[in-house]
């Protein structure tokens, strides 16, 4: 690699921590140099842990984006606020990596793409489910048509009882919705991006507000407040492609179901199927005979770099590092990305309307 490029981090909660920060400090050619969130002392906090010597700290993005010496701009702000910022830098010279999803509606996720187009400055969502080895092996037997054309899939996000509880998370206002904006649309991206389509036809879907409305209920973050839970707990849908093939999603925080994945993928093709329900199986039929064979993954990680293993965030950041060194596509495109926002809010809107929305623009 031939440069260094400088960083700057909007939004220094959980997502910045957890995931940004931990990968990105650990690639030689990345300097993080700009931090910024509305509760200053976060920003500060981020800059103290990860910042280099000369690194800034502010209160406003707008002040950040006029910096001309950042390279690159990650977002990590509530969902509401994702096309605003990322707009804005991308018409501030900025390439930018936006969390997941794209944006609040799809009408933002549009925007965000033609702003990428326009200023052409590379944008890249932060679907990180692509680069855990499981996923990354099974999109190698997919490309390599192992499974034939795939005409049938599951998309998996339930958890039995976990309702983040922090931030802005039960509040639609913010947020546009609950698991399937939050967690459905990593499984929905990880099989469209499996089955290299992303021309949907028509959608039917339904949410739920059952468990949310019980007070002082179990919950692996504590129990949730039932007037501050304004979004779904569970939404499931159809998607019916142009081609035929059809997708089932189901997504819940909370759900009566020993059933539990996240983020995983069941598809089923013409040659064989696969999933990821108990580590990664291939079934199909050879010589007359049925057979399933459990694919054996190293443990931990995704692959070897620079003497380390590493884990899906490195891999994440590293590629989308290597995609503006290199002057190549990021493995995760806005155009992929906008698809997957438009059939969220398709899902939502035939929930509240009860009647399947066709996609046809």
């Amino acid at each position: 690699m031939s440069a260094t490029y400088r960083i700057g981090i909007i939004g220094c909660g959980g997502i910045a921590n957890g995931k940004h920060l931990p990968s990105l400090s650990k690639l030689q050619n990345v300097e993080l140099a700009a931090f910024c969130d509305i509760v200053e002392e976060r920003a500060e906090e981020a800059c103290q842990k990860y910042g280099s010597a000369e690194a800034k700290v502010y209160a406003s993005y707008t002040e950040l984006l006029k910096d001309d010496s950042l390279d690159i701009v990650h977002v990590l702000t509530p969902n509401i606020s994702h096309a605003e910022i990322s707009i804005a830098a991308l018409e501030a010279g900025k390439h930018v990596m936006c969390e997941k999803p794209m944006a609040k509606t799809a009408a933002e996720a549009k925007a965000m793409l033609e702003a990428a187009k326009r200023t052409g400055k590379k944008l890249t969502i932060g679907y990180n489910n692509r680069f855990r080895e499981d996923s990354l092996y099974l999109k190698q037997l997919c490309e390599a048509g192992e499974l034939g054309s795939i005409y049938f899939a599951k998309a998996h996000a339930i958890r039995r009882r976990a309702v983040p509880t922090w931030g802005v998370f039960l509040d639609e206002e913010k947020q546009g919705g609950g698991p399937l904006i939050d967690i459905g649309t990593h499984a929905l991206d990880l099989t469209l991006w499996m089955m290299d389509n992303y021309q949907p036809k028509v959608v039917l879907g339904t949410t739920h507000h059952e468990l949310s409305k019980r007070e002082n209920a179990a919950n692996a973050w504590g129990p949730w407040d039932p007037k501050q839970f304004s979004v779904e707990d569970s939404a499931f849908g159809m998607i019916v492609m142009e081609n035929g093939a059809t997708i089932m999603l189901e997504s819940s925080w909370a759900l009566n179901s020993l059933d539990v994945d996240e983020a995983k993928c069941s598809l089923s093709g013409t040659e064989a199927g696969a999933d990821m329900k108990q580590g990664l199986r291939i079934n199909g039929e050879k010589l007359g005979r049925l057979y399933t064979n459990e694919i054996e993954l190293s443990a931990g990680g995704v692959a070897f770099y620079e003497g380390r293993q590493e884990s899906a965030p490195d891999t994440e950041m590293r590629q989308w590092i290597e995609a503006i060194d290199q002057d190549k596509e990021p493995v995760v495109t806005p155009e992929q990305a906008y698809v997957v926002s438009r059939i969220l809010e398709a899902l939502y809107e035939s929930s509240r309307t009860g009647k399947a929305i066709y996609m046809n623009e």
